[in-house]
């Protein structure tokens, strides 16, 4: 029986014996576009992470989300992100997150809000 595949003709053998043909020239794959293409979706959705967790740091566990959105904003531009403008404010908004608990733990001498009188 015989195959063409890709211009070539193969012919079946048995599963124990390979063809001559498929072990001396087969071709590599190029498997280079599938990491490729996760490592930017990855910085990108460490991007958008970033922003949202500095954004939820202004409100509620500074201590906690700011370093954390300052982290993943990092590593998103290291990695290249598409969306540097997302890590940039994720970035500014950690930053901003450890800044206002510099100023509650000053002020108030706690980490938590105190909206009563």
């Amino acid at each position: 029986m015989t195959l063409t595949l890709i211009g070539r003709a193969r012919t079946s053998a048995p599963a124990s014996a390979p063809a001559p043909e498929a072990t001396a020239a087969a071709p590599a794959p190029a498997p280079a576009l599938a990491p490729r293409r996760a490592a930017g979706r990855e910085a990108d959705g460490l991007a958008v992470a970033s922003f949202v967790l500095g954004l939820v740091g202004l409100l509620a566990f500074n201590l906690l989300l700011g370093p954390t959105a300052i982290v993943m904003a990092l590593l998103s531009l290291a990695r290249r992100t598409r969306r540097p403008g997302r890590a940039y404010l994720g970035l500014a908004l950690g930053v901003a997150d450890l800044a206002v608990l510099a100023v509650l733990v000053t002020v108030n001498g706690t980490v938590s809000w105190n909206l009563g009188g």
